[in-house]
């Protein structure tokens, strides 16, 4: 088992799982997101930092990835409904692939 190594879509899976999960979903933790706090506010009011200082919190694996590689970002697909994209190092997550996050 010391040569296996997690790969960027294994990564990818994990940030997809959070992303999937409420805050609190599980008994005890505080594991999970809150995206919807994210939307209704302006821009530079720093809440993208935040949302991704508790992912990496929550997923520790990505403290190991540089500096940078790590980023947000909120994509308007229509007048009403915007998509969340999580980059990481050139492997995106996008809350298109969650279906709608209640």
């Amino acid at each position: 088992m010391a040569g296996n190594k997690i790969n960027m879509l294994e990564v990818a899976d994990m940030v997809r799982h959070w992303l999937a999960t409420p805050v609190n979903g599980f008994l005890g933790s505080s594991y999970g997101n809150d995206a919807k706090s994210l939307l209704q506010q302006p821009h530079n009011a720093g809440l993208a930092d935040g949302f991704l200082q508790k992912l990496i919190k929550d997923v520790p694996i990505l403290y190991g990835m540089p500096s940078g590689t790590v980023n947000l970002y909120m994509e308007t697909v229509s007048k009403d409904r915007v998509r969340l994209i999580i980059d990481l190092a050139g492997t995106q997550v996008s809350t298109d692939t969650l279906g709608n996050i209640t």
